[in-house]
């Protein structure tokens, strides 16, 4: 997906080194910073995961530089995405990339804080909410040196009970909140729906190979309604043989054509 280095905006007074990448199953072009946040293999996963329907108003909250809000406008016919970040300047990077990909007409990039959604919208607004949010809490994990990236990675203005609170107030009650996350923190994901009265709907839990413990989760949840728990098959990064597994490859087929 690397693709050419391009000057960017400014960051803390700074010029940011941007790249220009392709997804081009996607038929997409993403502008991201060189050295700040960069995404990785989640928001391909998480867009597969929700299964964007036909038609369907979609908000992603704290979308970066766009690419998932991206990648759901492609896979929904007439589908509609408000992309949601508080960052100044990925906010700018995500309108660009709105703009480079002709899809001004059905991405809205909207610069605000998920915390503040309810000054932003109505309540009930979406059918899909998807969310990639911070999963490190203040104070834990490696502090990155590369401007941008933590707030990215840790929680700053608005904490998963946040996320989840905006989810739900934007979500119908016959619609679908979708969100990937950092399997350390599930327990407290599950308590914190309870406590919101969102219920899990499905769970899907991915792993690098068969051999490794899952680094990541994908989870479904709904308003309004209840249901009993559905717990996926296991998504494979890897196969046995260490190449990239079949559903990786299925996924990534619809990435980088061969």
């Amino acid at each position: 997906m690397a693709g050419e280095i391009v000057e960017g905006g400014a960051l803390q007074g700074r010029a940011v080194e941007e790249t220009l990448d392709e997804l081009s199953g996607y038929d997409l072009r993403i502008i991201q910073p060189r050295h700040g946040y960069r995404f990785s293999v989640d928001p391909l996963l998480l867009a597969d995961f929700a299964g964007v329907r036909t038609g369907e108003r979609c908000v992603d909250l704290g979308t970066g530089c766009g690419v998932i809000a991206l990648l759901l406008a492609r896979l929904g016919e007439n589908a509609s995405v408000a992309a949601i970040e508080f960052q100044q300047v990925m906010a700018q990077i995500a309108a660009r990339n709105v703009m480079m990909n002709g899809l001004s007409d059905r991405v809205e990039v909207v610069e605000e804080d998920v915390v503040s959604v309810k000054s932003r919208f109505l309540v009930d607004s979406f059918d899909l909410v998807v969310s990639n949010p911070p999963y490190r809490r203040p104070g834990t994990g490696k502090v990155s040196p590369r401007a941008g990236r933590d707030d990215s990675r840790h929680e700053s203005t608005a904490a998963l009970s946040d996320f989840l609170a905006a989810a739900k107030y934007l979500v119908k009650p016959s619609g679908r909140i979708c969100l990937i996350y950092h399997t350390s923190r599930l327990a407290e994901l599950m308590a914190q729906a309870a406590h919101q009265k969102l219920a899990p709907l499905r769970l899907r839990m991915v792993h690098g190979n068969s051999r490794m413990e899952a680094r990541m989760f994908m989870i479904e949840l709904a308003k309004g309604r209840s249901g009993e728990l559905r717990v996926e098959p296991p998504l494979m990064v890897r196969g046995e043989d260490g190449g990239y597994s079949e559903e990786k490859l299925r996924i990534y087929r619809k990435v980088e054509k061969a």
